[in-house]
C-alpha cells in the first residue's frame, strides 16, 4: 500500500517563488501612483468648489502642493460647467520602470463629482 506523493517539483516552486516576486515588485511600484491618483481626485473635487477658471486653477494647485501631487497642474485640468455646477476632468499617464527595456504605461482619467 505504497502512497504516491503530491505536491510540487522544486523548480515548480521556483516558478512560484519568480511570479510571486514579480507580482510584489509590480505591485509596489505600481501603488504610489494609484494613490497619488486618489490624491489627484480628491483635490479636484475640492477644486470644484470654485466659481472661475482662475479659482478652481488656484485651488487645484494650493490641494497639489500640499498633498505632494506631481503627475498633473491646475493648467492641466479640463473645467466645464454642466447646468450650474463646476465640472473639473482629468487625464493623464503614468510609466513605470518594471526592468530595464520594459515599462507599464497606466492611463488615469476621472472627473469632479
Amino acid at each position: 500500500m505504497g502512497g504516491r506523493q503530491t505536491g510540487l517539483s522544486f523548480f515548480g516552486v521556483l516558478i512560484v517563488g519568480v511570479v510571486v516576486v514579480f507580482c510584489f515588485v509590480v505591485g509596489a511600484k505600481v501603488v504610489p501612483t494609484v494613490l497619488e491618483y486618489q490624491a489627484i481626485r480628491k483635490a479636484v473635487d475640492r477644486a470644484a468648489a470654485g466659481t472661475t477658471v482662475a479659482e478652481v486653477r488656484s485651488l487645484f494647485d494650493r490641494s497639489a502642493a500640499v498633498d505632494d501631487i506631481t503627475s498633473i497642474k491646475g493648467t492641466d485640468l479640463n473645467i466645464s460647467k454642466e447646468g450650474d455646477k463646476v465640472v473639473v476632468a482629468f487625464a493623464y499617464n503614468r510609466e513605470v520602470e518594471l526592468f530595464a527595456p520594459a515599462y507599464l504605461l497606466i492611463k488615469y482619467t476621472g472627473r469632479s463629482r
